[in-house]
């Protein structure tokens, strides 16, 4: 995309562009949610080699121990899918790990998701699309607030499965648009990965 910067990760072999007003962090950099209160951190869901938006966008001690925590505005990374069945589950599941892990905990019920559709980027790889968001996210910090999730899963020619994640606030006023998510989503591309 002319203007726009590539994030890369290599390990996975998988290219992708973003605004230029996005952050891109370095390919061993690993984003991920887990449950609430899980004392040992058990990654739901992540990506490596993201691109963020607004990193501080949000600050706040919700859990009370003293550090202030961020929500960024968005991020988008990218990640294997070594259990997955199809690239149809590997998008749905994606999509609604991201949102429930970000923004709705404990409330799985608040989080839709959609179905998996075909999808083709500029570059002719094709796999599946889905989507989730939540609503009605109340919980009791001061950074509580719905979130989306566009994610893409689609196979290597070795036959492994990836992925790739969008994830984002919903409903503010500097919410990053879907023309946006989509044109993001287009550029996604195979390059060759480290060996």
């Amino acid at each position: 995309m002319p203007g726009w910067k590539t994030v890369v990760n290599p390990q996975r072999g998988i290219a992708f562009d973003v605004p230029v007003d996005w952050a891109v962090k370095s390919s061993g950099w690993v984003t991920y949610v887990a449950e609430n209160g899980d004392p040992e951190e058990t990654p739901l869901v992540g990506f490596a080699a993201p691109a963020i938006l607004k990193e501080k966008w949000c600050r706040s001690d919700d859990d009370g121990n003293g550090t202030q925590e961020d929500t960024p505005l968005a991020s988008v990374g990218s990640r294997a899918e070594p259990d997955a069945r199809d690239t149809a589950e590997a998008a749905r599941e994606n999509a609604r790990l991201w949102v429930y892990g970000s923004y709705a905990q404990p409330a799985k019920e608040k989080v839709a998701t959609g179905a998996a559709k075909p999808f083709t980027t500029k570059s002719g790889l094709t796999g599946s699309v889905a989507t989730a968001a939540s609503t009605g996210v109340d919980g009791p910090g001061r950074c509580a607030y719905d979130g989306k999730a566009t994610a893409f899963a689609f196979e290597n020619p070795a036959g492994e499965t990836l992925s790739w994640t969008f994830v984002g606030v919903r409903g503010v006023d500097d919410e990053v648009p879907e023309p946006t998510v989509r044109k993001i989503l287009g550029t996604v591309r195979l390059v060759d990965s480290t060996p």
